[in-house]
């Protein structure tokens, strides 16, 4: 590709790479590019395997070069949006931002406008460029309804080094949650595989033996009545992961419409604790789930940095609810 239009990767594969498909594999080695954009380029037939156009499922041999044609970045086709936005730390590389509830973090299929990306664009002098052209800057997500903590990449040296970090666990991500009942247990693991749900395909599940590797620490901060507030770390991110764990040990989020954290629970409850639950549903108009703090080394300076976001005032509405800090409306009896 000539000067100015585009790049060329030459890989080589290795004895451990031998039997990977060719998409995992692109993945593993260009691990700052998205799955979606590292599938087109396969699509558009700018990956070619031993100089013949490769096939996302083929699987590799030890030795095989492939030889990935990326594309100069296509000029930004997204606008600028004045959303209000916190943002507790930024230098010439990286950015903290404090996403709030009903913010989706990128354009995607419905949501065109109005996004986090769309926020950055106003706030920020400048995106890292490197990822997929609607996702400037995007290293890890937040659900929609998930408010918190997130980096944000505004150089292509730091948006590289942090995918690496964060695939390699280089980056504490810990959150707080209000969960249905108590847990069994004060503290644990949750060491089981997430994928996309074969019959409901908007949502994720754990699927032993065919979903992604994905692990959730966790420990009891308090028992409120009939909930449990709890701290929690991820060792991985997968789409939807602590929501879809805590649910599969039938603790579900207070809130969360797709997995069980409303209405559904209210049954077989006394009339005082039905009461309590709906109040605290009324507070929670989505998932209780906040990322709360996030520790890591810069990926330029190296300076060690902690940041910590205090809960949004609707997840603090309902932890005082149902802690008894605030007196419930009328009378549960």
């Amino acid at each position: 590709m000539g000067a100015g239009t585009g790049r060329r990767e030459e890989l080589s594969v290795t004895d451990g790479e031998a039997g990977l498909r060719l998409d995992h594999f692109l993945v593993g080695r260009l691990p700052e590019r998205s799955r979606s954009s590292l599938a087109r380029l396969v699509r558009e037939g700018l990956v070619l395997v031993d100089g013949r156009q490769g096939r996302a499922g083929q699987l590799l041999k030890d030795g095989q070069r492939v030889d990935v044609s990326i594309p100069a970045p296509q000029p930004l086709e997204l606008v600028p949006e004045d959303i209000p936005l916190e943002i507790p730390y930024q230098d010439e590389h990286l950015a903290v931002v404090d996403k709030p509830a009903g913010l989706v973090a990128h354009p995607a299929a419905g949501n065109r406008e109005g996004t986090l990306v769309h926020a950055l664009l106003h706030h920020l002098d400048r995106l890292s460029g490197i990822g997929d052209r609607l996702r400037p800057g995007i290293v890890h997500r937040l659900d929609k309804d998930t408010s918190g903590l997130m980096l944000v990449a505004k150089s292509d040296r730091a948006h590289r080094r942090l995918v690496e970090m964060i695939a390699a666990r280089e980056v504490s991500r810990h959150y707080l949650a209000i969960v249905w009942g108590r847990l069994a247990q004060a503290r644990g693991v949750v060491d089981e595989p997430v994928g996309r749900d074969p019959v409901h395909r908007k949502k994720m599940a754990v699927l032993p033996g065919k979903g992604r590797s994905a692990v959730t620490r966790y420990s009891r901060v308090d028992t409120c009545q009939c909930f449990d507030y709890i701290r929690l770390e991820l060792e991985t991110g997968r789409t939807h992961q602590i929501r879809v764990h805590m649910a599969h040990l039938g603790h579900p989020v207070l809130g969360d419409p797709l997995y069980g954290g409303r209405r559904s629970r209210l049954r077989g409850r006394s009339r005082p604790e039905v009461a309590l639950c709906r109040q605290a549903l009324a507070l929670m108009g989505r998932q209780a789930l906040h990322a709360h703090r996030i520790d890591f080394v810069h990926p330029v300076t190296g300076e060690e940095f902690v940041f910590e976001s205090p809960l949004p005032p609707d997840m603090q509405g309902a932890l005082d609810l149902i802690s008894g800090r605030v007196k419930p409306q009328g009378e549960l009896e």
